[in-house]
């Protein structure tokens, strides 16, 4: 035996790659080695497929070649296990369900050929079992969650990529051959024209953040129509840039409010990792047992309409068509959109969870499944059953002169501020003057927000009782 190899997972990186380091440290030839997750929705595949490329372009600059291939992992990674005499296999820690089963079979197979199987902190800031309560247990609210976190601290110290990868060749599949691209129509020219995927833009990215946004980020990062957020997620979902390295970076900064609300944001990432490893189904089953009878309404009809923005109401139009346009959506309007799904349209949560799988570009199954089941009131540390957010009101408070709207719903852009979050408000001779035309150039509401509101107060009721 006389190589390592190196799985590359959701850590597709070449510097603070710890499964890398080791692979590298003992001087052994390394084959570096991605197999492509199928389950990954059409946004993710867009990324992934320029995160590959990149990754594949840095590793040949340092003497490397990263091997693609396709199908399952166990036999794929035996297979070249015995093909190239590999002594040890090393790849980040994994949390989802599926990539934990398939590290149980793997370990398996390479202990029948005498191979070491070692996983590796990665892909967050903790192991999912270091952070729990005082009696052990672990951590279903937020809060306290954090703060042990803090207490603990993250551990420091990161690696630089390695200057030269004595690679290993092997068969690989062409990456063109994944299709991963959409093709007709190519939906992904808002996609190209917001992201940079790869560890070069990840980097670039967080050095523009920590340049100046951070600063404000306490209070900006409420704002959609201000560039006001790190636009990390997707750089950190696939492991472009490490969390570790990350958080280091920033609280290096001079503290105050932007660095610490940032912080707790990273900490919220890791909180749903957590439940994750918890709540291994949280994609689809609640963590509060009651909210398997909610009396949910569903209807294809409204689902369609709240995908293609065209609920009628601005703030939530303008947030799903720039997720559409750009794979991302804004924060706070996440929680508004998905808020108006579950509670003023009564829609299941899963099936927002699942528009929001195949439309995000960080589609991430941990972060994904926790933010619905909090905003749906069925998640550990869920948001009160009874907080509903008023679209309207939350559109004049963040984004009170409607630049965001007229950003994303163009239709409106020649309505006052004052009535362009709620249009059915305006008299005839506005909507006239910025040819708006409700129920023709833009819908009407599907439901009214009060209605809306007591029918979900029912309903919520119903479960509580």
């Amino acid at each position: 035996m006389n190589c390592n190899l190196v799985w590359f997972r959701n850590d597709l990186r070449l510097a603070d790659n710890p499964a890398l380091n080791a692979a590298c440290a003992d001087g052994a030839r390394v084959a570096l080695l991605y197999i492509l997750d199928e389950r990954a929705g059409a946004a993710s595949r867009w990324w992934l497929h320029h995160s590959l490329a990149a990754l594949s372009k840095d590793i040949a600059a340092r003497g490397g070649v990263l091997i693609l291939r396709r199908g399952d992992p166990v036999k794929i990674i035996s297979a070249l296990a015995a093909e190239l005499g590999v002594k040890a296999v090393h790849a980040a820690r994994a949390y989802e369900p599926f990539w934990r089963e398939t590290d149980r079979a793997l370990d398996a197979a390479l202990k029948v050929m005498g191979v070491a199987l070692h996983r590796h902190l990665s892909t967050s800031l903790f192991p999912p079992e270091r952070i729990t309560t005082q009696s052990g247990t672990p951590y279903g609210v937020y809060t306290p969650f954090s703060k042990a976190c803090f207490g603990a601290g993250v551990p420091e110290g990161s690696t630089p990529a390695p200057d030269a990868i004595p690679g290993v060749i092997a068969q690989s599949e062409a990456l063109e051959d994944w299709k991963l691209l959409p093709v007709h129509p190519d939906w992904a020219g808002g996609m190209r024209a917001e992201w940079t995927p790869g560890e070069a833009g990840a980097l670039a990215r967080l050095e523009t953040f920590l340049g100046g946004p951070v600063k404000k980020y306490a209070v900006a990062r409420n704002i959609p129509s201000v560039d006001g957020t790190s636009k990390l997620s997707p750089h950190v979902h696939f492991g472009e840039i490490s969390p570790r390295y990350v958080w280091h970076r920033a609280a290096a900064l001079v503290a105050g409010d932007g660095v610490q609300t940032f912080l707790k944001e990273l900490l919220w990432r890791e909180f749903s990792l957590n439940l994750l490893w918890q709540h291994p189904d949280i994609r689809t089953v609640p963590i509060r047992p009651a909210f398997a009878r909610f009396p949910w309404e569903a209807d294809d009809a409204a689902l369609r309409a709240w995908q293609r923005g065209r609920t009628g109401v601005p703030i939530v139009d303008a947030g799903m068509r720039e997720l559409w346009q750009t794979g991302w959506m804004h924060n706070r309007v996440r929680m508004i959109a998905a808020s108006y799904l579950v509670k003023h349209l009564l829609q299941p949560w899963q099936v927002g969870e699942a528009w929001f799988w195949d439309t995000l570009c960080e589609a991430d199954e941990a972060a994904n499944g926790a933010s619905w089941q909090w905003v749906a009131g069925c998640g550990a540390d869920a948001a009160p059953y009874f907080r509903i957010f008023n679209p309207v009101l939350q559109g004049l408070k963040f984004d009170p002169a409607g630049a965001y709207v007229r950003r994303f719903v163009p239709e409106l852009a020649g309505l006052p501020d004052a009535v362009i979050h709620a249009p059915w408000d305006a008299d005839a001779g506005v909507l006239a003057q910025a040819g708006v035309r409700l129920g023709t150039t833009y819908p009407l509401p599907l439901v009214d927000l009060a209605d809306g509101r007591a029918r979900a107060l029912a309903a919520y009721e119903s479960v509580k009782s």
